[in-house]
């Protein structure tokens, strides 16, 4: 299947699951593909054939954009070098899950969530590790007559009681011991961020490498640069958080005003893009257009916030 159908399906699947979707990101080298919502749920979706092509650079940003935005990275894909991707499973790199059309659609339409994820030296399930050690020790049973039952060592059976994933056979096999359901599903849109976003994020007296960007980090701004995303850097004012896109040429502006437009629509934020020479446009959608004179003779945050605001519409 191509890339293509790929994302038509998620697309579909999320549709029918009755998320908010974005059309496809259609510039190049961006980080991701479709953003969704439902609810209070944003996901932030980056769909491959070839899930080996998931490159660290691009996870990277696809994390600083979740971060910033409060989402859900994910990752959609039809293989892997060892073999296609099998469906009831959820795997990862790089800290971000990645699962099959089969697998979303068993997730969002059927409300069936995986049990089984992989990770480094096979295929693993999530035990109740609360639960586990109540039984325990409620029942007066040993670390030794569980590790025996599970055919592992006591130590391990320790791990299995502070939350570490447990073999499928060995699992069962405590389960069945137990006469109680222990093994947990594993939500694949769950993402826990790492709080890496100081590490991109500048600030005042940083410098960016563009005078418009410093221009906003002069005005009090916090920015992050981003090099892989429909537009070039998420500024921040407290709470309000702008996309940031920066062009010259005439003919990509309104293109990608109406990118930021579907995406700050989805995320609950707002965007701008800052042009060389305004063609009497204040706004494209719910993007505002400032032009780079515009954006000099302003020496306060709040200017831009207000003007951002007043001609894109408030989220």
């Amino acid at each position: 299947m191509s890339r293509e159908d790929l994302i038509n399906t998620t697309r579909a699947i999320l549709a029918k699951g009755g998320y908010d979707i974005s059309p496809v990101m259609t510039l190049r080298s961006v980080s991701f593909d479709v953003v969704a919502r439902k609810g209070e749920k944003l996901l932030i979706i980056k769909v491959l054939s070839n899930i080996d092509a998931f490159s660290r650079e691009n996870a990277e940003e696809i994390k600083v954009l979740a971060e910033m935005l409060h989402a859900s990275p994910i990752v959609i894909g039809d293989r892997s070098s060892a073999g296609p991707l099998e469906p009831g499973i959820v795997y990862s790199r790089f800290n971000i899950q990645i699962i099959s059309n089969e697998t979303l659609a068993d997730h969002v339409l059927e409300h069936e969530s995986p049990f089984i994820f992989a990770a480094p030296g096979g295929l693993y399930v999530k035990l109740n590790n609360t639960l586990l050690k109540e039984i325990r020790e409620s029942e007066g049973i040993s670390l030794g007559t569980l590790a025996e039952i599970a055919g592992v060592s006591r130590r391990t059976i320790q791990m299995y009681e502070t939350g570490m994933g447990a073999m499928i056979d060995a699992a069962l096999r405590l389960e069945e011991f137990l006469n109680t359901p222990i093994i947990e599903t594993v939500d694949p849109f769950e993402y826990t961020p790492e709080h890496t976003l100081t590490n991109y994020e500048l600030t005042e007296g940083s410098k960016s490498g563009s005078m418009v960007l410093d221009h906003l980090l002069n005005m009090g701004f916090a920015v992050t640069p981003v090099t892989r995303s429909p537009f070039e850097a998420l500024t921040r004012n407290k709470d309000v958080v702008i996309l940031t896109g920066l062009d010259s040429q005439d003919e990509r502006i309104i293109q990608k005003a109406m990118i930021a437009s579907d995406i700050s629509r989805l995320v609950g934020k707002h965007s701008v893009i800052i042009v060389e020479k305004k063609r009497g446009m204040d706004n494209v959608e719910s993007t505002a257009i400032v032009s780079k004179d515009e954006l000099n003779k302003m020496d306060d945050k709040n200017e831009l916030t207000d003007v951002v605001l007043s001609r894109g519409g408030k989220q």
